[in-house]
Parts: structure tokens; sequence; C-alpha cells
């Protein structure tokens, strides 16, 4: 396990270099096996300083799955550019690395075991669902207005849970079998899916 090295931070800067800690130590030995004091090694101060920041170690695991939630969701509302590109680039960003690789799915598999038991980290699922999706709405609400086939609230409501899916499950796919796929495939599939379901070309 590599220890990072220790400096004098801010407190928000060493708060935020606590939970990246928190999140390699759950990637690499589960939400179990991730304790305070692996953390503590990783991000390279000592267990009092990690008690200093956070009240328990379930407090920590709640704030690192609100991080990575929060960093999909961001990926997702910063795509730039005409509203095509930005529904093209929303697909790729979400199949490709950093948000599709086997970090990533290592640690949706420990938060998401424990979502259905667990009060606190159901809600911020949801929460990140919601704004997830809500992203991928109005991205199809744009795209389908520029099409000239403008669309209400609820049909691109139901757009953005099909899709959602989709991309989920192709993310799924790429993070545990990459080695399957040809280099830009599950994207390919992903465009061309949406497509067929949108009866509308995106690609160019």
């Amino acid at each position: 396990m590599n220890r990072r090295s220790f400096h004098r931070a801010p407190e928000g800067e060493r708060r935020q270099e606590l939970i990246e800690a928190t999140l390699d130590c759950i990637a690499e030995f589960g939400l179990k096996g991730a304790t305070v004091r692996q953390i503590a090694v990783r991000a390279g101060v000592t267990a009092g300083l990690v008690r200093h920041y956070f009240d328990s170690k379930d407090q920590m695991v709640a704030e690192a799955y609100r991080a990575v939630i929060a960093s999909l969701t961001e990926k997702a509302k910063n795509v730039e550019g005409d509203p095509t590109t930005r529904l093209k680039d929303f697909i790729a960003i979400n199949l490709t690395e950093p948000v599709a690789d086997s970090r990533s799915v290592s640690l949706w598999a420990a938060f998401i075991s424990q979502v259905r038991v667990d009060p606190v980290l159901a809600e911020i699922h949801r929460e990140g669902y919601l704004a997830f999706r809500n992203a991928l709405q109005d991205l199809l609400s744009d795209f389908l207005a520029a099409k000239g086939r403008p669309a209400g609230p609820e049909e691109c409501r139901r757009y953005a849970i099909a899709i959602n899916g989709l991309v989920d499950g192709l993310w799924v796919e790429g993070c545990l079998a990459g080695d399957l796929f040809r280099d830009g495939e599950l994207v390919g599939i992903a465009m061309a899916s949406v497509e067929a379901l949108l009866g509308l070309p995106i690609e160019q």
C-alpha cells in the first residue's frame, strides 16, 4: 500500500486528501477491510489527525461515497459545445477512463452492497442518481430541440431513465471485461443504441 508523504495543508485540502485516501483503501480492501489506521497510513498522517476531521469511519465512508457520486455528476454537467456534441461527450465520458476502469468498479461494488442497508448511503445514492439523471434529461431536452423535435419533461425523463440504464450496463461490462471489446466499441454501441431509441442521428 502506497503511503502519501505528509505535508502541511489547509483544512479543506487535508479533508479532501483523507477522502481520497479512504477511496484508495476501499478500492483495495473493501469497506470492511479499509480501517482508519490504513487510511491514516495511506494519507501519511496519524489516526488522531483523521479523528480531527471525521467523527467516525462511517462518516468517512459516507463522505467518500458523496465524493464519488459528485465527481460523476460534475463530469456530466461540465460537457461543452452544441447540444449534439454535449450529448455525445456525455455518453463517451461515462464509458471511458477514468470513469470506466477497474478502480471505479471496485468502489461501485463496495458501496452499492451497502446502499440497501445503510440509510445515509442510500440517501447519497438517491441524490446522486437524480442529479445525474436530471443532467442527462437536460442534455436530451436541448438535443431534441436542436433537432427540431422538442419534447416535454416527461418524455425526456423517460429517455433519460432508459439511456442511463443502457450506459450503466455497458459501463459494468467495460469495467469487468474491458479486454473483450475493441477500442471504442462500447462507446459506438452506446451511440447507435441511443440513436435507435431517439430515432435521430448523433454521429455525423
